[in-house]
């Protein structure tokens, strides 16, 4: 892939463990496959099940009358 071999991607990972830290890694590997997903679904032109939207709210209004 990309015409690197097992030593440069071993290499390619040191110092990318280096840099970020062993726990750094998996939280950078979870974002970085959640963030592919929703590129894939937008692409797509699908959308996720989530909770359903809440209708704005009009603004209250005041009462309370400003003496000028």
């Amino acid at each position: 892939m990309f015409g690197l071999g097992p030593w440069e991607w071993a290499l390619i990972f040191a110092v990318v463990l280096l840099l970020f830290g062993g726990k750094k890694l998996p939280e950078f590997a979870r974002g970085l496959g959640s963030s592919i997903r929703e590129f894939q679904e937008a692409l797509r032109g699908e959308k996720k099940p989530s909770t359903p939207e809440k209708s704005p709210k009009a603004p209250e209004t005041l009462d309370k009358t400003i003496d000028g």
